[in-house]
């Protein structure tokens, strides 16, 4: 029997994994014994409604704001447009491409409305980078802001799928014309709500699909049980909606909370600090980078409403995380999610903090190292894999990953780990970034994190490079804080191999440093490190 749908297009039931290679789906406690029916966008505008929020500001920018009666009535509004004159129908799949701002918050929440999938997309992407998520999700419709429809009409132009567009321009005047009211697609609550590609840290991307109760449940164990997030809260952020960190942190979490987000198209350092303070946000979500790129200007703002810090989307370094603290006061939450578990599944909070450890499994999940040949769990202290389970889990489309990425119920993330004896999760590397030189196991993160408290270092990324002698070498490239003249290169070269000996184990030094520019990043501002493998 195959998979039960509410939809009139079954191209998802037909593309999600096989039951035997399904995760496990914890669901015994309360919070997750969902209505056999669940709309995820009904649900959390009515959420906030049913609390008599609707006069209260849901999404600020820095030119306006909207109500929660207002982000309900154009919502549905928008559902309207996307019924009666694109003519979307019930599992069709929407391609949205944005910016983060108001109008694509009032989309994505329409998609789902009408019973769409919701498929979201980076606003940096390019025609090359848009036509296989299009081809493989087989999107017929897009909705897209009017200053990226180049790349989006390029795109059509080479897509057997793509049929209707419609530019934000037109949506913000064809809508007004729309009624207020609309009648939510009666979705089942595994019914998939949206696909998410991957950012592409390592290689080709890949759509993982989630289900209308994903989204409540990531809402639930990040939103409510780890951050504690209420109505007084005001909630900023830099990653983008189309990357499921920024969906749930910026979109999501604030609604379910009753909270005010402030939503910025653009979120330079000055820019996001000067936002904080004045609108006295208490809760910041971004990216390591971010907050390390953050740390000149910080003693030029007042940040003392801020209540907590999340950082996620890559490994928090802890130098990033101990000057965070110095600077703000505030000690960093850090969190491991992925794209395919639809957002964090380890973290700690305040008092349950413990200095350099991503932290233990949040509520609702199990974690574990495991040796993944033979599914044994290790000894604590012991690198291995980690490995997941909880209310949400991967289910790749249409991708025979499926099965490297779950095991007998098990949900692999790739990340090497060791589980300490009071049971704090320890991040080592993501399991391909393991370096084996000469037989010592040496995690690239470690040495980043090392390299990045030299005083002329800005950014390092550390890869193993193939060697005759030892197997591999560790290769770092590192970005400067100032230029070097060339002549001077050697000099700084041995200074900073020297700075790695005295500072971790003497045979974890970079034999190998290249000066770069910049580091290639994904659009969310993770290193890819495959490339610089290349």
């Amino acid at each position: 029997m195959g998979h039960k749908t509410a939809y009139e297009d079954n191209f998802i039931c037909k593309n999600l994994p096989k039951s035997e290679d399904m995760p496990d789906f914890l669901l015994s406690k309360a919070e997750f014994e969902y209505p056999e029916y669940l709309n995820a966008a009904d649900f959390l505008l009515q959420r906030a409604l049913g609390k008599d929020l609707g006069n209260k500001c849901a999404v600020q920018t820095l030119d306006y704001g909207w109500t929660y009666q207002e982000l309900e009535d154009k919502s549905n509004q928008i559902a309207h447009l996307l019924k009666s004159k694109m003519g979307v129908k019930s599992g069709n799949r929407i391609l949205l491409r944005s910016f983060n701002n108001p109008i694509m918050m009032a989309c994505w929440l329409a998609a789902l409305k009408v019973g769409a999938v919701a498929v979201s997309t980076m606003p940096l992407l390019r025609t090359s980078d848009l036509v296989p998520i299009i081809e493989k999700a087989e999107v017929s419709f897009s909705l897209c802001d009017d200053a990226l429809k180049t790349e989006m009409i390029e795109a059509q132009k080479q897509s057997q799928y793509l049929k209707k567009m419609m530019f934000f321009e037109d949506i913000k005047r064809e809508m007004t014309q729309q009624d207020k009211n609309f009648k939510p697609h009666k979705s089942y609550a595994t019914d998939v709500a949206l696909i998410a590609f991957t950012s592409g840290t390592t290689g080709e991307p890949k759509g993982c699909m989630h289900y209308h109760q994903d989204i409540i449940s990531m809402c639930i164990c990040v939103g409510d049980k780890l951050l504690g997030l209420d109505n007084k809260d005001v909630i900023i952020g830099s990653p983008p909606l189309a990357f499921t960190f920024g969906l749930g942190a910026l979109l999501c979490f604030p609604l379910y909370a009753g909270a005010m987000v402030v939503m910025l198209e653009k979120a330079q350092p000055e820019i996001y600090l000067k936002a904080i303070e004045d609108y006295k946000v208490t809760w910041s979500f971004t990216a390591p980078t971010a907050y390390r790129a953050m740390l000149p200007d910080v003693p030029d703002y007042d940040l003392s409403s801020l209540k907590g810090c999340v950082a996620a989307g890559e490994n928090l370094p802890l130098s990033t995380y101990y000057a965070w603290r110095v600077a703000t006061g505030i000690s960093m939450t850090d969190g491991l999610g992925t794209t395919e578990m639809i957002h964090i599944f380890l973290s700690a909070t305040e008092a349950d903090i413990k200095d350099g450890s991503t932290g233990k499994a949040l509520y609702g999940y199990e974690a574990k190292i495991l040796d993944k040949d033979n599914m044994k769990e290790l000894p604590r202290g012991t690198v291995g894999l980690l490995a997941v389970k909880g209310p949400t889990g991967c289910k790749y489309l249409n991708d025979a990953r499926q099965k490297d990425y779950v095991k007998e119920g098990w949900n692999f993330t790739g990340d090497a780990y060791l589980q300490d004896e009071e049971g704090y999760f320890h991040f080592l590397a993501r399991a391909d970034d393991m370096i084996i030189t000469s037989g010592y196991n040496v995690s690239g993160p470690e040495v980043e994190n090392c390299l990045l408290n030299h005083s002329n270092i800005l950014e390092a990324a550390v890869v193993g490079a193939d060697d005759e002698d030892r197997g591999q070498i560790i290769k770092a490239f590192i970005v400067l804080k100032a230029q070097v003249k060339s002549y001077e290169q050697a000099a700084l070269i041995k200074d900073i191999q020297d700075f790695v000996k005295e500072n971790i184990a003497p045979y974890k030094y970079p034999r190998a440093i290249e000066f770069v520019k910049a580091l290639p990043k994904t659009e969310t501002g993770k290193i890819q490190r495959f490339k610089l493998k290349i």
